[in-house]
């Protein structure tokens, strides 16, 4: 669920966060309504978004998924278009001044400056997710948050425990990977 969330959300925020710089796009008309509804997803919690879908699609994988992707998109929107409205912005007005056009300025002068921090923050949103995804589980939303409920209810505490230190192994190795 985690990885399937993330990267979807981390592509379909490519566009969403380039919109919503004020930089790249001054024009408010552009910017502020992108931004608007970036900040309403980001307000509802996780586990609203997956009991709406739940009662939505029924029990299973999908709805933590969505939960999970409206969820990250809002934050990765966010932590991005902050990165990219802090850039250096002497190359973008060179490209512009040598009359490259948008799709040029951000390839060539955007995009190499906040790559590393995209990356960045999308192992830090996978990580998010890998611990949301436990808690969505319980609600009905599928994921390894499924399975220790249901290791929970059998009263089987060793798989319990096993499941428990499997999230804690994988959520260090992740946060390892984010300090890097």
């Amino acid at each position: 669920m985690a990885i399937i969330a993330t990267t979807f959300a981390a592509i379909v925020s490519i566009p969403i966060f380039l919109l919503s710089a004020a930089n790249l796009f001054p024009s408010a008309w552009i910017h502020q309504p992108v931004r608007f509804i970036m900040n309403v997803l980001r307000t509802i919690p996780d586990i609203l978004l997956a009991i709406i879908f739940v009662g939505i699609f029924g029990v299973g994988v999908f709805p933590g998924i969505m939960a999970l992707f409206i969820f990250s998109l809002g934050l990765l929107a966010k932590l991005m278009y902050e990165t990219v409205e802090s850039i250096d912005m002497n190359p973008l007005e060179a490209i512009r001044a040598s009359g490259g056009n948008t799709l040029q300025v951000i390839w060539y002068a955007v995009i190499p400056q906040v790559l590393p921090q995209f990356v960045s923050f999308s192992l830090y949103v996978f990580e998010v997710n890998v611990r949301a995804s436990t808690v969505l589980g319980f609600v009905g939303a599928g994921g390894i948050g499924l399975l220790l409920q249901q290791q929970i209810n059998f009263f089987n505490f060793p798989r319990v425990m096993t499941i428990i230190i499997i999230i804690f192994v994988a959520v260090v190795i992740i946060d390892t990977l984010v300090i890097r």
